[in-house]
């Protein structure tokens, strides 16, 4: 039986293809994607989950019930005690802390696609803000067991392992299940046939989103001086 993520993800089409299919996914797949490009994503994604943490926290307060606000509450719980985690012990071995990391300057990607998922949750209802978040919980999920499929996965010596093996992992996994169930309890009385081409749109808004977070990340490593963040962080440079 097919889920209303499935709907919203064909729908989507080419916006999804081009987050899943981006150069830096093919980069982690292979332990090739340069670090400069790896450490100034993680960095972002750093800030980028602290804005989603509060995301999570309105959809609490926009959740019609019990149930939808402990689904809310358990994937806020998993952002700011568990994924946040990884980005700090990667970090750490690059002398970076999570003070500096907490201080460093958004980047333009970030914002662009953490205050766009705030205000659909804002400007719209919960089914609004779960379709704006549902491409990076579940996406992730997604495009990490299907590097864990592809004939050029590389597994000894990848840098990037810890983070596939996170998320395509059980305990990530089940909370990019909770998260499909929840959108299809929530379109279940929600989501109308006239509603659904806004809903589409909004999903495929956040992939284009996702795709530009990619290639901020992916520039950085073709262009070492992109990476500045790093230097400003540090004062050392690359």
């Amino acid at each position: 039986m097919s889920t209303f993520f499935a709907r919203l993800r064909t729908a989507a089409g080419a916006d999804w293809q081009a987050y899943v299919g981006h150069a830096f996914v093919d980069g982690l797949a292979r332990g090739t994607l340069p670090e400069a490009a790896f450490r100034h994503y993680l960095v972002q994604d750093y800030l980028f989950l602290i804005h989603f943490a509060r995301a999570y926290a309105l959809a609490v307060v926009k959740a019609d019930d019990l149930a939808g606000m402990r689904s809310a509450a358990a994937t806020l719980d998993a952002l700011i005690n568990h994924e946040m985690k990884l980005h700090i012990e990667f970090c750490r071995d690059w002398g970076i802390t999570p003070e500096e990391m907490e201080q460093a300057p958004e980047a333009a990607e970030c914002m662009a696609y953490t205050r766009y998922v705030l205000d659909r949750g804002l400007s719209g209802d919960i089914l609004d803000l779960k379709v704006a978040l549902a491409p990076c919980v579940v996406g992730y999920r997604e495009i990490a067991a299907a590097i864990r499929d592809r004939h050029d996965f590389k597994t000894i010596g990848n840098p990037y392992l810890p983070w596939i093996e996170m998320y395509s992992g059980a305990d990530y996994g089940a909370v990019a299940d909770d998260a499909v169930a929840e959108l299809d309890r929530l379109a279940a009385t929600r989501a109308t046939e006239a509603r659904f081409p806004a809903l589409a749109r909004t999903f495929a808004e956040a992939c284009r989103l996702e795709a530009g977070f990619w290639e901020m990340g992916w520039r950085a490593g073709q262009d070492g001086r992109k990476a500045g963040l790093w230097g400003r962080l540090t004062g050392r440079g690359r």
